[in-house]
């Protein structure tokens, strides 16, 4: 007899509005232009979702001079420097910005505040396609990343300056909680972007998470690897009492076997994956368990952002 297993399954929890509108301006070019068509790296973290778009005619490359002149380019959602947006602008004929609204809203803010003389500070994870994008909207030097409390302090202050932080939009909310009160000690004056930097979607599935893995005695997080928001939704789980939370990317990973003493199994996902690896997941539980689900939200979510105008109908 299978021994019996609760899952709790989290909301809110896969596509964000940012994700959605990406995937559907991937999916409308290859429909207006034809494949293949180009994208500048993967255009969302989640290598379903880019196997899938690949099947259909999408195209990603590393290096935008791979990228033929005669056929569609497209930024992915994360956001690209300027260097990149004008040297596409300049080769490709037909170049649409799938970069998410709450990305630009950053990139906007950076020129704001770079424009009025502040230095400005970016909290962030080096080397992340946004962070790139976003230090990219300025001339070398303009921003400066901090990614802990360390780095905070090693700061060169000048009497002189004005100071001014952003955020990348999908940071665990807790440490940059941390880093923002070590910036405000040092820099009492240091201002901000009128609204969070960190997208509503990742402050969202953080919250839920920290409000349900206490009671679980295990937490799985569908995702990829390379998924920001992902990873910091394990980090969540286990600062809030559940220590045996992994990131896993679909059920072929799963050895169900590790979790044979477990009684509750939570489970939430990241905002690039698609509801189908989370539903993979919880079937491969029913063929070695007796499955009881239950859902758990702390929200609803109905955020929409408008397609470029490239693709838009009517």
């Amino acid at each position: 007899m299978k021994t019996s297993k609760k899952i709790y399954l989290i909301s809110p929890r896969g596509f964000c509005a940012g994700v959605t509108r990406a995937i559907e301006i991937v999916e409308l070019a290859i429909k207006k232009y034809g494949p293949p068509v180009y994208v500048n790296h993967e255009i969302v973290h989640n290598k379903y979702v880019i196997n899938e778009l690949s099947d259909k005619g999408a195209v990603f490359l590393d290096n935008i001079n791979d990228a033929p002149p005669d056929r569609p380019f497209i930024f992915s959602a994360h956001g690209v420097s300027k260097d990149v947006e004008l040297h596409a602008n300049k080769k490709n004929k037909i170049v649409i910005n799938a970069t998410c609204p709450l990305v630009t809203k950053v990139h906007v803010q950076a020129m704001k505040f770079f424009e009025l003389g502040y230095r400005i500070i970016l909290i962030g994870h080096k080397n992340h396609p946004e962070v790139i994008g976003t230090m990219g909207q300025l001339p070398s030097g303009s921003i400066e990343l901090v990614e802990t409390v360390s780095d905070v302090m090693k700061l060169s202050i000048n009497d002189n300056d004005n100071f001014a932080y952003l955020t990348q939009t999908t940071l665990s909310l807790d440490d940059t909680k941390k880093i923002i009160e070590a910036l405000k000690v040092r820099l009492p004056k240091i201002i901000s972007s009128p609204k969070e930097d960190i997208c509503y979607a990742t402050s969202n599935r953080q919250k839920a998470i920290k409000e349900y893995a206490q009671i679980c005695d295990a937490f799985i997080v569908v995702g990829s690897s390379n998924s920001s928001n992902s990873n910091r939704l394990v980090e969540v789980a286990k600062n809030a009492g559940c220590e045996n939370s992994i990131l896993l990317e679909n059920e072929v990973n799963l050895n169900v076997k590790d979790y044979e003493l477990m009684t509750s199994i939570g489970i939430s996902s990241g905002a690039s994956v698609p509801d189908i690896l989370v539903k993979n997941v919880i079937n491969k539980f029913a063929e070695f368990y007796q499955v009881t689900i239950e859902e758990l939200s702390l929200g609803n979510e109905n955020v929409t952002f408008k397609l470029p105008k490239e693709l838009r109908v009517g």
